[in-house]
C-alpha cells in the first residue's frame, strides 16, 4: 500500500469515528420531507449533504464496474454524507443507453440502477434521481425530439421538447417506467422505496427560444402534477439553477449575463407540486474572463438573494444542488477555500432556520475513472484536504440540533 493510500485510510478512519461520535451517519429512516422550510424524516431535519456522481447507474451496470460504484457508496458513507445525486436516465444513441428506443428499456442497465438504489440504502444513503438531461450527455431533450422527427412531428427546435405533444408522452411514459419499475435486489417499487430522496424532473432545465418564461411554467406544472399522480410519497424539484426570471424582473440583473434561459426560479418553484427549490454555481462558466475576487462576490450575493427570497417567497427548503471550482492545475487550495465558503453559507442559514439546508458539490469519482474526469472531479482518496473540509461539515451540520 502506497503512502498516500494509508494516509487516506488514516484520514477517513479518525472522520468516521468523528462523525458517528455527533451521530452524522444517516440511516433510511422513512421518506425525506419538506416540512415548511425545512426537511424531515419521521419528524425529525434532515440535512442533504452530499455530493453529486451521476455515473453511478452507468457503472453498475456491468458487474465488473460495480467496485467504483461501491468505493464511492462507502466514501460518502465514511464521510458522513447523506444525499448522492444521480442519474435515473441514458437515452437513446448514448453508450450504455438505459432507454434503446422509445419505451423500450436495457435490463441490464435498469439492474444497474437497481444496485445502485439497493447498495445506498444498506449504507443509509438517500438519492435524488434525476429523469433528463436538458443537455445532449447521455441523450437528453435533443433525443427525445429526434424521436418525435423520426415519428413524423416538424420539430425545428431542441427546445419543443417542452412544448411537442409526442416529446411530453414520451418523457411521461419514462417517468411511469422508472418509478414503477421493481427493484431486482430489495423487490421495492421504485415510488415506494424511501432511500430515494427525491425526483428531479430535469438537469438544468433551459428554454432559451422563450424567454418570457411561460414554456417552462406550463411544462413544470404538467410533469411535476404527472409524478405526483403516479407517487405521492417522494418529493418533486425542478433541476432549476437558479435563474430569476419574469415574476421577479427586478432581481434579473442578478443573474450571469442578467440571462433567465427561458426558467424563473420563483415562477416554477412555487407550483405546488413542487416541494423544494434547487441552485448551481460554476464560477469559471458563468463569469468567464472574471478574476477570482468576482467570482467570490457572486456567489455571496447569488446565495444570500437565494436563501432571501426562497425564505420570503416559496417558504420552502432550498438546496446547493451542484457547485464546483475548476482544479486543473493543481489548484487545490483555491478549491478548498471555495468549499468552505460554500459550506459556511449553508451552515449560517440552517444554523439562524434559513431555508437552505444542504450542498452537494460536483462532483465525485472514483480511482481509475480518470477519463471521466471534467474540470471540477474530486477523487477523495487523492484530495485529503478537501475530503476533510468535506466531512468537517456534514458532521457540523448533522451536529446542530433543532
Amino acid at each position: 500500500m502506497g503512502t498516500s493510500n494509508a494516509r487516506w485510510l488514516m484520514l477517513v478512519s479518525c472522520l468516521a469515528v468523528m462523525a458517528l461520535a455527533v451521530g452524522v451517519k444517516a440511516t433510511v429512516g422513512g421518506f425525506a420531507r419538506a416540512d415548511g422550510a425545512r426537511f424531515t424524516v419521521g419528524g425529525r431535519p434532515f440535512y442533504p449533504n452530499g455530493f453529486n456522481a451521476y455515473w453511478l447507474m452507468y457503472m453498475a451496470s456491468n458487474p465488473a464496474d460495480r467496485s467504483k460504484v461501491l468505493d464511492v457508496l462507502d466514501q460518502a458513507s465514511r464521510l458522513g454524507a447523506t444525499v448522492i445525486r444521480t442519474w435515473a436516465f441514458s437515452d437513446g444513441g448514448s453508450n450504455r443507453p438505459l432507454q434503446t428506443t422509445p419505451g423500450v428499456y436495457s435490463e441490464d442497465v435498469f439492474v444497474g440502477l437497481d444496485f445502485v438504489i439497493a447498495e445506498a440504502k444498506k449504507r443509509g444513503l438517500y438519492l435524488i434521481l434525476s429523469l433528463v438531461n436538458n443537455w445532449g450527455d447521455f441523450g437528453g431533450k435533443k433525443q427525445y425530439v429526434q424521436w418525435a422527427k423520426d415519428q413524423g412531428h416538424n420539430l425545428g427546435s431542441e427546445d419543443d421538447f417542452f412544448r411537442d405533444a409526442l416529446t411530453q408522452q414520451l418523457y411521461k411514459k419514462h417517468v411511469e417506467k422508472v418509478l414503477t419499475r421493481i427493484n431486482s435486489f430489495t423487490g421495492v417499487a421504485y415510488k415506494d422505496e424511501p432511500s430515494i430522496f427525491a425526483w428531479e424532473l430535469m438537469n438544468e432545465p433551459r428554454v432559451p427560444t422563450d424567454p418570457s418564461g411561460k414554456t417552462m411554467q406550463a411544462w413544470v406544472t404538467l410533469m411535476s402534477s404527472y409524478v405526483k399522480s403516479m407517487d405521492d410519497k417522494h418529493m418533486v424539484e425542478v433541476g432549476l439553477e437558479g435563474f430569476y426570471g419574469e415574476s421577479t424582473p427586478e432581481l434579473k440583473r442578478i443573474n450571469p449575463g442578467g440571462d433567465s434561459a427561458g426558467t424563473d426560479f420563483i415562477g416554477n418553484n412555487r407550483i405546488p407540486t413542487v416541494d423544494f427549490a434547487t441552485i448551481h454555481y460554476y464560477p469559471d462558466v458563468w463569469l468567464p474572463g472574471s478574476t477570482r475576487e468576482q467570482q467570490v462576490e457572486f456567489w455571496k450575493t447569488w446565495m444570500a438573494s437565494h436563501i432571501e427570497e426562497t425564505a420570503k417567497a416559496l417558504r420552502k427548503p432550498l438546496v446547493v444542488a451542484e457547485f464546483g471550482w475548476n482544479s486543473v492545475g493543481g489548484a487545490v487550495a483555491a478549491r478548498d477555500d471555495y468549499f468552505r465558503m460554500v459550506y459556511d453559507a449553508i451552515y449560517a442559514s440552517v444554523k439562524g432556520g434559513g431555508p437552505c439546508a444542504g450542498g452537494l458539490f460536483w462532483q465525485v469519482l472514483a480511482p481509475g475513472m480518470e477519463s471521466w474526469a471534467d474540470r471540477y472531479a474530486v477523487v477523495l482518496e487523492r484530495s485529503s484536504t478537501t475530503a476533510a473540509i468535506v466531512s468537517q461539515e456534514f458532521a457540523r451540520i448533522a451536529g446542530i440540533t433543532p
